[in-house]
């Protein structure tokens, strides 16, 4: 599959996400899902000479999408490292974060990697492909407790523990290396006028299991809280309800949790100021770009 910018994905809320970062020519911002560099080509056309970005991204199909500019550095890393990889560049306080959650639409589209249960392809799902276990590894390997709690945790399937059942059936006469195998296995508890919803919720679970997106967002965060300066800007894209409570949650408390904390004088304390309200995409992204349609921007000042 030949990837390129135009084909790898395409930013949503582009225009939205990036102007609240309300960015300064000289500032230092990050962009920690790079991708198809969309986003990270917008920031750099709004900085100065003087100012920098550095955007992260742990897949290395992304790196066919760089940018040559002197004022932009790529980070090959999950961004749940920001904190020590700014210190490694020296950078103390940054101005502006930026992340575009979720999965790339050339993640989805590559047949190869087993993100979609469009094409029959290998397990994998890794973000990553270096390392780390696979979708089938987990499959094949957790026990039959552990698949039910991924699948309703991060997939929030009624169904989990049916599900759990019947994988582990499966696996007892046939390894699960296939999307094809695994629709195999759950294909009797998959109801025909949900079956893509249900499947597509299967899929988000595994995905989330294999590359601990929630573990990983909840240390960007932390990290882009430790390291914005007064006034530096907060802007994160998400696409389903598990990552945009955890990022609500920190806007509004300053913790994944959500567990408020007051002064003296009942004051909520929290290291964020929320910027307006909730941004979703207008209906004509929605129909030039399906990808957006679940998609809820959420704006943040460091105060």
């Amino acid at each position: 599959m030949i990837v390129t910018a135009e084909t790898y994905h395409v930013p949503v809320l582009l225009k939205e996400s990036v102007d609240g970062l309300d960015i300064q020519p000289d500032g230092i911002y990050v962009d920690v899902t790079f991708g198809g560099g969309g986003h990270s080509r917008e920031i750099l056309s709004h900085l100065g000479k003087n100012g920098h970005l550095y955007s992260f991204d742990q897949d290395a199909d992304a790196e066919k999408n760089l940018v040559a500019d002197d004022r932009f550095t790529f980070v090959r890393s999950n961004f749940r490292y920001i904190s020590q990889w700014m210190r490694y560049y020296q950078v103390e306080k940054i101005d502006g974060i930026l992340a575009d959650l979720g999965v790339s639409s050339h993640h989805f589209d590559d047949e190869t990697r087993g993100f979609s249960f469009r094409f029959d392809a290998p397990l994998d799902m890794r973000m990553n492909k270096r390392a780390g276990q696979t979708a089938a590894d987990i499959l094949n390997d957790y026990t039959e407790e552990q698949l039910a709690d991924v699948l309703y945790l991060y997939g929030e399937l009624k169904n989990a523990r049916r599900i759990a059942k019947a994988i582990v059936a499966y696996r007892g006469h046939q390894r699960i290396e296939t999307t094809a195998h695994l629709a195999e296995a759950t294909e009797q508890l998959m109801r025909t006028e949900r079956e893509k919803k249900d499947m597509a919720r299967l899929y988000q679970a595994l995905r989330i299991e294999v590359n601990h997106e929630m573990d990983a967002l909840r240390d960007m965060l932390r990290g882009a809280t430790e390291l914005l300066r007064e006034g530096g800007r907060l802007s994160v894209i998400t696409y389903h309800s598990l990552e945009d409570r955890i990022v609500k949650n920190v806007m509004k408390a300053g913790n994944a949790e959500g567990k408020i904390e007051q002064d003296f004088y009942g004051r909520v304390s929290s290291p964020f100021r929320l910027i307006g309200k909730m941004i979703t995409p207008s209906q004509e992204e929605q129909e030039r770009n399906p990808r957006s349609r679940s998609a809820k921007l959420r704006i943040a000042e460091k105060i």
